[in-house]
């Protein structure tokens, strides 16, 4: 995006020239600021200044709906709103860089300059080579803020995982939330800390060879606190609907000054708190038919953005209905997403690991042949028929490489959509999990982890969101009504026992206890091992082929070249005894034989002791609910063969 030339007037006698970072907001500049703001509905807009210096400031319109104006002596920490016409009431800037006091007070003007990094030789991350965490700031750690979150990072950093991916913070109501109804989007929530204390938080990450990635909401905006409609009805559209209602205006009239308002907020991210990436939420609700869509830009502004630092970024997606374009380069008419999140394989875990198929599980069986296609192929759906929605899901991903799929086991949505928020370790047997954990961990795709899950947290994680009166009604009926879609929630006394999402002790409740970090060694062990092996082996990122061994039982095969091949062999049955097995990808390559290099049953994660496959001349075994991990070395020379 090019940069905005300004020239404002100190007086009638001169001018100034000057260069803003951002199209609108209040900057400060050398000796003062400047405030720029769309509001094309109205015919006056005054800055009014609040606290020790208060004054009222109007600001001078375009003819393009912009109205803008230079404010000697007032600098960074200055509090203000704009009042709009002849309305009594002052509104916060829609591009505040902070809300001291929330969605409902004043504006702060924040110099991000002032900030002290020491990140110069960070160099972004390989978006090949990603092993993401997923976490919330609120419920990260006890105290719940952004320093309490970085004094946790080299904890992270020893587990092995490249970059956190930190639920949404842009400013939203009340006292605790998920992020999702935000509605201040250049402003980090003050319930977190300051926004340089978002900037120490990633500056401590890039410290300890983390990188961070921001989970933004380019949907819709909040029910509560959100006032961009009081300049700007072109905001949103009703073309479109989503369901949290008027979806937001893309590719409609006016469109142009909302494109260049998100297309900022993700540039902003990358350029002033130095994030490796973005992940986009819920895509399938951001509509634009125009011949460059949304997303593409937005890919761009972040790709340019980390250039310019000389950092490489990654940008990842949610996309229910699995749309491979996202994902493909521009050159191939793409949107130029790195990755997208894969429902597919997450849903035929949890079916495997809990037996639970209801709603939107209903499509899956948990079986190894699912697990295969997935390793294989990614999506699981692409074109075919979801019962479930009645209609065909997906649509043709062949082409893409395995890292363009985000895998995982657990995630703030799927660990929620369920009665009391447990985790999986709580849900199934632990020799399932260690062995899914291992497909998750050493699969070629991009992993994810959910906060805790490496030690196995016994924090739930539900929904909760601070709303006052009629609103909060409605969320909780809301709640209930989704989770409803589930025939073993849908029981009236089943929906009376849910958590109520505006009590405090829901919010409290899913904090993680870290001292458990400690007392479950054998689960840190586990997750700990598998990254170590998955970022150490090169082999296992060779190609790749896999086979079905029986409804709940294959292996994975990477063909590694001089580095050798490995065999993944995972069982979620039952003892398994083949004689013969005619599977080739069982086979060791020519003048090798198979040796164990890692097993789900080792005792020093709670295992039942080693399981390693009996591959002798009788035939081939697999201990039941366990995964190994096989490498080929060369066979002594009594067993070689031509």
């Amino acid at each position: 995006m090019p940069e905005l030339h300004l020239r404002a007037r100190r007086s009638s006698e001169r001018a100034t020239d000057f260069v803003r970072r951002l199209p609108v907001g209040v900057e400060p500049i050398a000796d003062g600021v400047h405030a720029r703001v769309w509001a094309p509905d109205r015919q006056r807009v005054v800055l009014q200044l609040e606290g020790d210096h208060p004054g009222a400031v109007p600001l001078e319109p375009d003819g393009r709906g912009y109205f803008a104006a230079w404010l000697p002596g007032v600098g960074a920490g200055a509090r203000y709103r704009f009042r709009l016409d002849d309305d009594p009431t002052p509104y916060p800037d829609p591009a505040s860089r902070f809300q001291p006091e929330g969605p409902h007070g004043a504006s702060q003007v924040v110099d991000a300059t002032r900030f002290g990094w020491t990140d110069d030789d960070w160099r972004g991350l390989d978006p090949d080579a990603q092993i993401a965490y997923e976490l919330h700031i609120g419920t990260f750690t006890p105290d719940g803020t952004w320093a309490a979150a970085a004094a946790k990072l080299p904890l992270l950093a020893e587990l092995g995982v490249t970059a956190v991916e930190v639920m949404p913070v842009a400013a939203f109501p009340g006292r605790f939330g998920w992020g999702y109804d935000g509605v201040d989007l250049f402003a980090p929530t003050q319930l977190y800390g300051t926004p340089d204390d978002f900037r120490g938080f990633v500056d401590a990450a890039h410290h300890h060879g983390l990188g961070v990635v921001l989970d933004v909401v380019y949907n819709h905006l909040g029910p509560d606190g959100n006032y961009l409609r009081q300049y700007a009805n072109a905001y949103f559209t009703h073309a479109h609907t989503t369901e949290w209602g008027d979806a937001i205006n893309f590719d409609g009239s006016d469109a142009e000054p909302v494109r260049e308002f998100f297309v900022s907020n993700a540039r902003y991210w990358i350029e002033e708190f130095h994030l490796d990436g973005l992940r986009l939420d819920a895509t399938q609700s951001i509509f634009d038919e125009s011949p460059t869509h949304i997303l593409a830009e937005v890919a761009d502004a972040v790709r340019d953005a980390g250039r310019r630092a000389a950092r490489s970024t990654w940008v990842a997606a949610e996309n229910e209905p699995q749309h491979a374009w996202l994902a493909r380069p521009r050159s191939a008419g793409g949107a130029g997403l790195d990755a997208l999140w894969n429902d597919d394989f997450h849903h035929a875990a949890l079916v495997a690991l809990t037996g639970r198929d209801e709603a939107y599980f209903s499509d899956f069986r948990g079986s190894a042949r699912e697990f295969v296609a997935a390793a294989k192929h990614g999506f699981l759906f692409q074109g075919q028929r979801f019962l479930w929605q009645k209609k065909p899901r997906g649509t043709p991903a062949l082409d893409l490489p395995p890292t363009a799929f985000v895998h995982f086991l657990e995630n703030h949505d799927q660990v929620a959509n369920s009665v009391r928020g447990e985790r999986l370790a709580q849900l199934s047997s632990p020799g399932r999990v260690r062995a899914l954990t291992a497909l998750l961990l050493l699969g070629p795709q991009t992993p994810l982890l959910f906060q805790g899950q490496e030690f196995g947290a016994s924090a739930p994680f539900l929904y909760f969101a601070d709303h006052e009166g009629e609103l909060a009604r409605l969320v909780r009926r809301g709640r209930a009504d989704f989770l409803s879609q589930f025939p073993s929630i849908a029981a009236p006394d089943v929906r009376a026992a849910l958590a109520d999402p505006g009590d405090p002790a829901t919010f409290t409740r899913c904090r993680l206890d870290w001292s458990e970090r400690d007392a479950r060694r054998p689960t840190l062990a586990l997750h700990r091992d598998l990254i170590t092996l998955r970022r150490g082996d090169r082999a296992l990122r060779g190609p790749l082929d896999a086979a079905v061994l029986d409804e709940h039982a294959f292996v994975l095969r990477y063909f590694g070249g001089d580095d050798g091949d490995r065999l993944l062999c995972v069982n979620l049955g039952g003892p398994l005894h083949f004689r013969p097995l005619p599977e080739p990808l069982l086979a060791p390559p020519v003048c090798a034989r198979w040796r164990e290099a890692w097993s789900s049953e080792d005792t020093e994660y709670g295992g039942r002791g080693a399981a390693s496959p009996d591959a002798g001349q009788e035939g081939w075994g697999l201990a039941g609910e366990s995964a190994v991990l096989l490498v080929s070395e060369p066979a002594d020379r009594g067993d070689r063969r031509a």
